[in-house]
């Protein structure tokens, strides 16, 4: 089934604890780059945090030969649809976006698919960009599993070292530049509201463009 093209109704929220340990990061902007399904649904919810500067839709865990859409779609590649968020953890840290993309961004319950997106390039991963991010992801991961809210296999990977990607320029900042889209007003726009009425301390109301 081809990416972002079906219309489909938004998961439940989940208010997903804070993290018991927490990212310890120096100073300055970091990135962080998360898999979770279409990444325009992706991209609007990171877009959407305060301390987050810029979301970039792309591919991430294949080669750039095959970093392109339509490459990509065919689920061959290795890759996941996949955004990179830079952010500053003065203002927030990884693990509380970890919480995010957890609790709103996607449903690290469903085995390589998001609702009507079907196939590995739609898998739940992580891709940590350092040793810290892996130690935080990895203790997260256990956190949740240990607590269970959704009472069914959390199926996320972490999968560190793997490059990113770029998407082509007509998929970034999507549902801000297309928000009458079919896709973007049933999927996405839940999210958002989601993200809002879960995690208002986080809550930016200003998409940021990338």
């Amino acid at each position: 089934m081809s990416a972002c093209q079906q219309p489909a109704q938004a998961e439940q929220a989940v208010r997903t604890p804070e993290a018991a340990v927490k990212a310890v990061e120096a100073p300055g902007r970091r990135t962080a780059v998360f898999a979770g399904g279409c990444f325009w649904g992706m991209e609007a919810v990171f877009s959407h945090l305060k301390g987050v500067s810029s979301v970039v839709s792309g591919y991430a865990g294949g080669r750039s030969a095959d970093a392109d859409y339509d490459t990509v779609s065919t689920g061959t590649t290795g890759h996941a649809e996949s955004v990179r968020v830079t952010y500053d953890p003065a203002v927030i840290r990884y693990d509380q976006l970890l919480q995010v993309f957890f609790g709103v961004a996607s449903d690290p319950t469903q085995l390589d698919r998001q609702e009507p997106d079907v196939g590995p390039q739609y898998r739940n991963a992580l891709f940590p960009r350092d040793a810290e991010q892996a130690r935080v992801a990895a203790a997260y991961i256990a956190q949740l599993r240990r607590l269970d809210p959704w009472k069914r296999p959390i199926v996320t990977r972490i999968e560190p070292g793997k490059s990113f990607y770029p998407a082509e320029t007509h998929h970034q900042d999507f549902a801000l530049k297309n928000p009458n889209h079919g896709y973007i007003r049933r999927w996405d726009v839940p999210k958002v509201a989601a993200l809002q009425r879960t995690f208002p301390q986080l809550w930016s109301a200003r998409f940021q463009p990338n």
